[in-house]
């Protein structure tokens, strides 16, 4: 029993950072659906976990790399905040801007990529973590 408190206690002080990319090309937005696995279906930036040893940039351009096959020049961080999902461990996520990227996206994970306006971006099932940002940034 005290394993079990302590295993569940440890996974609510677990930090995790996650990069997310926002790609801009002309006017439009790239967002993409989740295809499998939990939250599947849902609508998100693409990006991923940063690995240790990596910094957030680093981790960025290498999600792009195997998500998208584009190799990419991270701008600024552009948003930043917490969330936690059910029991999982407290996410740190960090957005950054993308106007820069060399290849064409390659969907190689993803149910669908789609190249979208701002202002329509609400009207996506975005996961829990990005909604108030989608907002922001449909506005911009």
């Amino acid at each position: 029993m005290i394993q079990q408190t302590l295993a569940m206690h440890s996974c609510f002080n677990y930090r995790v950072d996650v990069v997310a990319a926002v790609i801009e090309r002309n006017g439009t937005v790239l967002i993409c659906q989740r295809k499998s696995g939990r939250h599947a279906g849902k609508w998100e930036f693409p990006g991923g976990k940063v690995e240790p040893g990596e910094t957030q940039r680093q981790a960025l351009a290498r999600e792009l790399g195997e998500e998208l096959a584009i190799q990419a020049e991270i701008g600024e961080e552009i948003e930043r905040h917490e969330i936690r999902y059910g029991n999982g461990p407290l996410l740190r996520l960090h957005f950054y801007r993308v106007t820069q990227f060399s290849g064409e996206p390659v969907n190689l994970q993803f149910e669908r990529i789609v190249w979208e306006e701002r202002a329509q971006l609400p009207n996506y099932d975005f996961l829990e973590g990005d909604v108030e940002f989608v907002k922001k940034l449909a506005v911009e």
